[in-house]
């Protein structure tokens, strides 16, 4: 369902940019310096997305969905990420 909505919005992610550079050159949520691996790992800690919202206030509902959709796209880089992260 959520991919689906992704996908009708059109370009599958209008929100994910990914610039040298910024947040590490890492896929992140546009206008902001959040990587989408962030959100995941948060979500893997069992933050509701209520949370996650309450702690980054700079982000949109929308936004979260479009970082889903783009992680599930993105598995093993959104994981390999996460695993490089925890290791430093």
């Amino acid at each position: 369902m959520v991919q689906r909505l992704a996908l009708d919005l059109g370009n599958a992610w209008p929100d994910i940019e990914a610039t040298p550079g910024v947040a590490g050159g890492a896929a992140r949520i546009a206008r902001t310096w959040i990587p989408v691996w962030v959100l995941v790992n948060y979500r893997r800690l069992g933050w509701s997305e209520a949370r996650v919202l309450e702690n980054f206030p700079e982000l949109r509902a929308g936004d979260l969905v479009q970082a889903w959709v783009y992680a599930e796209s993105h598995r093993e880089a959104i994981g390999k990420a996460i695993a490089e992260n925890e290791a430093t």
